[in-house]
């Protein structure tokens, strides 16, 4: 909106030049994002504390978190609000990648909200039945992936992979189901991680930290030449959206942080990993994104070996599924669990954007 509104009207007022940089935009982004959070993160609280929406906890889960049941959940709102918000002000309205990557972040967060409104009424953590939730995210899913082919250029199917500079396969009309299936597993992903104070929140932060260097990069076209990567024309514009999801995130870990005032609920976590996953297909970073999260995927990994190992052999490879919850049962405490998968997020993150001077 300021860009569209202000930067115009550069002849009369000289400093109005500003706002044609992305990196002033996106800086700005994030601090309104946050303070949006400050603001309105108290009353959202209290409100969500008034209408009962507490968060129901399993009694199969770690004893220590039976003390959680009753803070209030969905806080995920709080957050989308507080980017939406930042979006609108700060990124150039008529980009296209932005529009659809807040549609995908919205779209999956009304699944999320749904998800968790019913366990919120059912009073137990049951929530939407496992095929309604899938229907859905395949739902969205399939809306991006579509828009995405359809918009695209030859280069939308190109597969690339870490390392290399040329990309590896064009996948044709397989990429629809490709990009379907990273829409969902990343979105899932995120959410299977969203169990520990802060944890997927301290996470997020840095894989949209990074997901801002990738989109700037892209969106430049003398810097990806120089990198090897692929010129992406009008990605740059979501450098103003990632960085405003981090200024959300932090201003959201302010009162996530152990113990928690407020959890994410589904409606943030699914909201996050779709944004995440819709990104990284328009920056043509499909599998980079992986390590980009590798936290996500060790987490969503350890529900799958999980399941498998114990429908094919009836045992457990781990204590408890997802991979935080062994290390608690472990015998780790819950803040330890949280700082050391966050130190192991910013490892990942830094070998992500390590891989582009290496191309």
């Amino acid at each position: 909106m300021f860009l569209k509104f202000l930067y115009p009207m550069v002849k009369l007022f000289t400093p109005f030049n500003v706002f044609r940089y992305l990196t002033f935009r996106g800086a700005y982004a994030a601090l309104t994002a946050l303070l949006i959070c400050f603001l309105f993160g108290p009353r959202i609280i209290e409100a969500l504390r008034l209408l009962k929406v507490g968060q129901s906890i399993r009694d199969d889960g770690p004893r220590t978190h039976l003390k959680k049941g009753g803070t209030p959940t969905m806080g995920g709102i709080l957050v989308i609000f507080a980017v939406t918000v930042a979006v609108l002000l700060w990124q150039d309205l008529g980009n296209f990648f932005g529009w659809l990557t807040l549609a995908a972040f919205v779209g999956f967060g009304l699944i999320g909200f749904l998800d968790d409104y019913l366990k919120v009424s059912k009073k137990n953590s049951d929530g939407l039945p496992a095929w309604a939730k899938l229907v859905g995210q395949f739902a969205i899913a399939i809306a991006v992936s579509v828009t995405l082919y359809l918009a695209g250029d030859e280069r939308t199917t190109y597969l690339y992979l870490p390392f290399f500079k040329n990309p590896v396969i064009d996948l044709g009309i397989l990429w629809i189901p490709f990009a379907v299936l990273l829409l969902v597993g990343e979105s899932n992903a995120v959410n299977l991680t969203d169990g520990l104070d802060g944890l997927a929140t301290g996470l997020v932060i840095m894989v949209f930290i990074t997901l801002s260097v990738l989109t700037y990069l892209s969106g430049r076209a003398d810097y990806s030449s120089y990198l090897g990567i692929p010129y992406i024309r009008g990605a740059g514009e979501l450098t103003v959206l990632c960085l405003s999801m981090v200024g959300a995130s932090v201003g959201f870990l302010w009162f996530n942080a152990h113990p928690a005032e407020v959890f994410m609920g589904d409606v943030g976590s699914l909201a996050f990993g779709g944004a995440i996953a819709t990104i990284s297909l328009v920056i043509k970073k499909e599998i980079l994104v992986l390590i980009v999260g590798g936290v996500f995927v060790l987490e969503a990994a350890s529900v799958m070996i999980q399941v498998v190992s114990f429908k094919l052999r009836k045992k457990r490879v781990f204590r408890m599924a997802p991979l935080h919850h062994h290390f608690e049962l472990s015998g780790w405490a819950e803040t330890k669990v949280v700082t050391r998968f966050w130190i192991l997020g910013g490892l990942f993150a830094i070998v992500a954007l390590s891989t582009l001077k290496t191309q």
